[in-house]
């Protein structure tokens, strides 16, 4: 059987044994030896599996996942999530839907100094959630804001899923961390605009209340110092080149740590739930990591990524129309396949497809991420939507989800505008050469 044929086999065989709702590292290792051995022997898949987990993830790159993750558990744990939706209550409250913005405002905030969309919309809805039902909002549009809002966590920087893209694809995660900045903040006025808007016709969805005056709003800034310092301190160096992105991390796990201390939240509780979570969260992304590597090596003898690169790149069409129907594939995967295993999965083949048209990878990075993220609010996976279906339990998933689409929208029409305009994206990234 031609190599070729036992990838798309391979494949084919990976897709339909996650609908059985296996964990997804360990399907992607089990078809990836499997492969190895079908194609050239127990001798290769055996050696594969000696060497390949080991030399995966004891890589100096990868150890900025957890510290960035952290940063976010310690930053929780300081109570900076409430503290950012008071301060944008006050602002934006007494606007049409004006909590439900709020809520966007903060994710947004809270996103600059976290690793983790799940804890983003985890923390946001225990917040923000009992607010807007108290003033009567809907709940499709409450839900629905949280669970939108936990999604700008992989945009923002910094973000778990840019370092993947970056460590998969050879990319700087510095100039991706850079080029996410401007997007990411663009998405969060998508969605405020998009619950202005819908408010704004109906404001029985989301009452208005009662408007702080000045000193309130300037005085509630006073307790969100510390993630305006975390985000310049992490992303001015990396614009300047002071320190590399694992620097980066480990400067803002320690920072957000002093934080906690210098507002007395720090007790050992508390420091040892930060750590629990994040290892937690770390050791799924690296089993997915293994997982995807071995899976990598198998296709890479298969030769299939070189072979569809080779194939795509020929066809006698405009090179938009092959990037959109790239973006298709991940709206499609998006629907029941986590974020990291889905870039993990695609990247190898559809990246030397996009560099062999000519777009810029860092540019694609940004691209490929926005709809990513859409996979995060459909169904079925939409895993910000479980999350927020924890919090929220008497709201149905078909309200959350029907909530959701609004924001669907908005992020199509952001991916749109990214397209169109790609400066939007490269502007700071371009700015460091």
């Amino acid at each position: 059987m031609e190599p070729i044929v036992v990838g798309l086999i391979g494949l084919a065989l990976l897709i339909i044994i996650l609908f059985s709702g296996m964990p997804v590292g360990f399907v992607m290792g089990v078809i990836g030896f499997a492969g190895m051995v079908v194609i050239s022997g127990w001798d290769a898949g055996l050696g594969m599996l000696k060497t390949v987990p080991y030399a995966t993830i004891a890589s100096y790159s990868l150890s900025c996942i957890p510290l960035f993750i952290i940063m976010g558990t310690f930053c929780y744990h300081a109570g900076l999530t409430q503290e950012l939706f008071y301060s944008a209550h006050k602002f934006l409250g007494h606007l049409p839907g004006g909590l439900a913005m709020a809520t966007i405002a903060a994710c947004a905030g809270f996103s600059a100094v976290s690793g983790s969309s799940v804890a983003c919309a985890a923390a946001m809805g225990a917040i923000a959630l009992p607010e807007m039902k108290r003033y009567g909002y809907d709940p499709a549009l409450a839900t629905g804001s949280v669970a939108a809002g936990g999604t700008l966590d992989i945009m923002i920087p910094p973000s778990v899923v840019f370092i993947i893209y970056g460590i998969i694809t050879g990319t700087s995660i510095g100039k991706l961390f850079i080029a996410g900045f401007i997007p990411g903040f663009l998405l969060a006025l998508f969605y405020i605009a998009t619950i202005y808007i819908r408010c704004r016709r109906n404001p029985n969805l989301g009452p208005s209340v009662a408007r702080a005056s000045f000193k309130e709003m300037v005085f509630s800034l006073k307790n969100t110092w510390g993630v305006l310092i975390l985000f310049i301190l992490i992303i001015g160096g990396l614009y300047l080149g002071v320190f590399s992105p694992t620097e980066a991390a480990g400067i803002g796990a320690f920072g957000s740590l002093l934080f906690v201390i210098g507002r007395r939240r720090f007790n050992w509780q508390a420091f040892k739930n930060s750590l629990i979570d994040t290892s937690k969260i770390t050791s799924m992304i690296l089993t997915i990591i293994i997982g995807t590597t071995l899976l990598g090596y198998f296709l890479s003898v298969s030769r299939l990524p070189s072979g569809v690169a080779s194939f795509m790149v020929s066809l006698p069409v405009n090179r938009y129309v092959i990037l959109g129907g790239i973006l298709i594939i991940y709206l499609i995967l998006g629907t029941f396949m986590d974020a990291i295993a889905m870039l993990m999965i695609t990247l190898p083949i559809f990246f030397p497809v996009i560099t062999g048209l000519g777009f810029d990878p860092v540019w694609f990075g940004v691209i490929c991420i926005v709809v990513v993220e859409l996979g995060l609010i459909t169904p079925p996976e939409g895993m910000t939507v479980y999350v927020v279906k924890a919090v929220a339990k008497d709201v149905s998933l078909a309200t959350i989800f029907r909530g959701l689409l609004p924001f669907v929208v908005a992020d199509l029409c952001a991916v749109i505008v990214l397209v169109t305009l790609p400066q939007i994206s490269l502007f700071l990234p371009n700015m460091m050469e």
